[in-house]
Order: structure tokens, then C-alpha cells, then sequence
């Protein structure tokens, strides 16, 4: 079969050839963006002022709502389009069905980054921009879901976690009408605990076992729907202890949260040699006992003394370590599977996944530092140099055909 050489020229019509094309894009494109204006807010704030404007709120309020609401989600919405109908027997989706997610989400962050420049007015035009690309992306999601009738429990959950997702949008629209840091707490906890975690821990369930099936031979996944159930209870009642302020009982959900996925990392991953794709996936899973044991200590620590220590050292743990380990490792393998290259996970990638492990440990103790803010900064443009070759190979991926001459 003629193959198409890595150097073909570049066309944005690409970006229209596949759900995952433009969404992926997307998200890329705001790794380096929303990443960018926080490094450079952190750096004016600790070491003097480079011009930056503040933003129309709370810096680090719009800093989590973009991380959490614009950064990932590209990514879910391109890849769950494309495996929904796979998932359920369904016909593909078109690009009418993609194109509106696509390009809501694109000129929602867009405009809301712009807006934390200093234009109020843009944040609230680019936040209404994103609630209307996500309500395209349920709508069409939707139609695969109500033909399955709810027999792929993944699809559901998944889903649902979508439904979440706008629920937290719609509050913080709420929050910028009445300034209401109570309306921006719940923003913030479900972003986390009811629409990424489930997210990420639905595919990995589906995914990771099916993968390392491909690559490994012998391999025998383990994936009890039962699992994941009880993975939603355990979110589920976090974020309740959360919203009530029970800080001191979160252990209760935390600690089996931990036990279950670490019980679930020593059924599934591979024992024996696996391809570097393979061993990421893995390896990027087992921030997410850590960063529960992390915040089962926190809140017992709260319960026995009284105090509150290790601050955003938890969250950043999730954050870097499980969502940023994953981001890498998942999105690599879905770019290479999609693009007609080998299933490898190759220098540039090696390299984004390696700088995460070392952005992560310095973001969680910088939370332990006497000087926080300077080794925050640090971290952030640390996020920079791990995903900038990264980015720029992904978006030449999704702007060019596939190399084995494949439509889509």
C-alpha cells in the first residue's frame, strides 16, 4: 500500500475528516494557551510585574475553571464521538454532528482566555460559547445512547459525567451574575470529582485492559462493571462531604476510592515486558491511588489535630500526576491508532510523559515550600517545556492525512 510521508503538507480541511481531528486540536491547541497566561500570572505575581492584566476574577478560580471546563474536555467530546457508535453497534457520526462541538469549544476558551486579559464581557461570550459546544456534544451523544438503551454501561457513565460537566458550567455562569465563591466552590469540586475523574476512570476501565490485550500476549484484562459502580459511590459521596464542608470525613469516601484503584492497577497491569504505550497508561493510573491516599491523610490529619496541611498538594497530585500523566499517554495512543502509525510511544511523547512526573512532584511539594509561589511558577512553566513538542507534533498529526492513506 503507498503510504503518505510524514512531510505531506499541512491542510486545516484535515481537521474536518474525524470527530477526534478538531476536538483533539482543540485541546492541544489550550494545554500551551491556558497554561501560558497562568505561568506568566504566577511569575508577575511572585517576582514583580511584566504588564499582565488582571483578570476580571479570581485568578486562580478561572485558572481551575479553564483547566478543568476547557483544557480536558476537548479531549472526552473527540474521543467519545468517535467511540460511541463503536461502543454501541451505531453508525458514525458525521461532521455535522462534530463540526458544532468542535468549534463551540474552540471559540469558547478562546475568548475566555482573551477575556482574562482584561474584557469581562469576553469571559461571559466565551463561557456561553462553551456551554453551547457541550450541549451540541450531549445532544449528539445522545442519539447513539437512547438507540443502545442504556446497555453499554460505559457509554451511560461517561455520559453522565458529561451531564455533570454542564451542570458545573451553568453554575459558574451563575457565580459570574452574583460573585457567589460558594456557586464557584461547587464549580471547581464537581469539575473534579463528578465530570473528569469518572471520565478518565470509565475509560481506563473499557480501554486500558483492551489495549494492553492488543500488545501483550497472553494478556487477560479485568474489568467488573461492579468496579466502577462503586468508583462513582465513592466520587459521589467525596464531592457531597465536600459541598457540606465535612473535610474531616472524607477519608470515608477516599480511602476505598484508593483501595479500588489500586486493586484495580494490580489486576490489570501487565506483569511482564510491554510496548512503552502500554506501560504509560499504566504507570500514569497510579497517580490515582496516590492522590487519594494524599487526600484521605489531609482529611484525617483535619479530624485528629484540627488543622489543614498539605493544601492543593492532593489536588495536584490528580491534576498533574493523574489527568496530566493520562492526557499524555492516553491521547498519544488514540492520535497514533487513528493516524495509521505505529502504536509507539516515541521520543516526543516519552519525553511529555517523563517532564509530567517531574512537573507534578515539584507543583505537590511547592505546597510544602516556604516559597510556594516561586516553585508553583516553576511548575507551570515546567508544564510548558514537558508538552510544547508534544502539542506542536500533535497539531501537524490532526492537520495532515493519515500515513497509511486511510480516509478519516
Amino acid at each position: 500500500m503507498n503510504t503518505i510521508p510524514d512531510s505531506f503538507p499541512i491542510s486545516p480541511r484535515m481537521l474536518a475528516a474525524a470527530p477526534h481531528r478538531l476536538l483533539f486540536f482543540v485541546g492541544a491547541s489550550n494545554v500551551l494557551a491556558a497554561m501560558a497566561w497562568w505561568a506568566l500570572w504566577l511569575y508577575q505575581s511572585r517576582f514583580g510585574d511584566i504588564g499582565l492584566a488582571q483578570p476580571p476574577l479570581f485568578a486562580g478560580w478561572a485558572h481551575a475553571f479553564v483547566m478543568q471546563y476547557q483544557v480536558l474536555p476537548p479531549f472526552m467530546f473527540g474521543f467519545l464521538l468517535t467511540v460511541f457508535p463503536r461502543w454501541m453497534g451505531q453508525p458514525e457520526l458525521s461532521p455535522w454532528h462534530y463540526l458544532p462541538v468542535g468549534l463551540g469549544l474552540l471559540s469558547g476558551q478562546l475568548l475566555f482566555l482573551i477575556g482574562l486579559l482584561g474584557f469581562p464581557h469576553l469571559v461571559q461570550i466565551g463561557l456561553f460559547n462553551t456551554i453551547a459546544g457541550w450541549t451540541a456534544g450531549l445532544i449528539f451523544l445522545w442519539g447513539p445512547l437512547r438507540a443502545d438503551r442504556g446497555r453499554t454501561l460505559h457509554s451511560a457513565s461517561a455520559y453522565a459525567a458529561l451531564l455533570f460537566g454542564l451542570l458545573g458550567l451553568l453554575l459558574f455562569a451563575l457565580h459570574l451574575y452574583t460573585g457567589s465563591p460558594r456557586l464557584m466552590f461547587a464549580v471547581i469540586k464537581i469539575g473534579s470529582f463528578a465530570l473528569l475523574l469518572p471520565i478518565y476512570t470509565t475509560v481506563a476501565h473499557r480501554m486500558f485492559p483492551f489495549f494492553a490485550s492488543v500488545v501483550v500476549p497472553g494478556y487477560v484484562g479485568w474489568r467488573p462493571l461492579g468496579w466502577l459502580g462503586a468508583v462513582w459511590a465513592c466520587l459521589l459521596l467525596h464531592l457531597a462531604g465536600e459541598l457540606a464542608a465535612l473535610n474531616a470525613w472524607l477519608w470515608l469516601a477516599d480511602l476505598p476510592l484508593a483501595a479500588l484503584a489500586g486493586y484495580w492497577l494490580w489486576r490489570n497491569a501487565p506483569r511482564g515486558p510491554m510496548p512503552a504505550l502500554a506501560r504509560v497508561l499504566f504507570a500514569g493510573f497510579a497517580w490515582l491511588p496516590l492522590a487519594m491516599l494524599l487526600f484521605a491523610a489531609q482529611s484525617l490529619w483535619l479530624l485528629a489535630s484540627g488543622e489543614l496541611h498539605l493544601g492543593r498538594a492532593p489536588a495536584h497530585a490528580l491534576f498533574i500526576g493523574f489527568f496530566g500523566s493520562l492526557l499524555v499517554a492516553m491521547v498519544t495512543r488514540v492520535t497514533a491508532g487513528h493516524s495509521g502509525r505505529p502504536l509507539e510511544l516515541g521520543r516526543v511523547a516519552g519525553f511529555a510523559f517523563l517532564a509530567i512526573q517531574l512537573v507534578a512532584l515539584v507543583r505537590i511539594g511547592a505546597e510544602l515550600s516556604t516559597d510556594a509561589m516561586a516553585w508553583q511558577s516553576v511548575a507551570a512553566f515546567g508544564w510548558l517545556l514537558a508538552f510544547v513538542p508534544w502539542v506542536l507534533r500533535s497539531l501537524y498529526i490532526y492537520t495532515t492525512p493519515r500515513s497509511d492513506g486511510r480516509p478519516g
